[in-house]
């Protein structure tokens, strides 16, 4: 099972840039570029929440469970 995030997506939807969303939760504009791109191992609970207070959203939209295709 792989992780998809729709980061992205959400910025979109509510019109938020990176360094805007960045700055309102408190990390770096590279963390959030790595967390939009996927190119993390994990996420604090804590920084997902002020992700979800910021974008007015569910964990559940910036996160989907996808399957491996079998081709890893």
């Amino acid at each position: 099972m792989g992780i998809i995030v729709r980061l992205d997506v959400m910025m979109a939807l509510h019109k938020v840039k990176g360094r805007d969303l960045a700055a309102q939760i408190g990390i770096t504009e590279q963390n959030l570029s790595l967390l939009k791109s996927g190119k993390v191992k994990g996420i604090r609970f804590e920084t997902l929440a002020k992700l979800c207070a910021a974008l007015e959203c569910q964990p559940g939209d910036l996160l989907e469970a996808v399957p491996h295709d079998g081709a890893d």
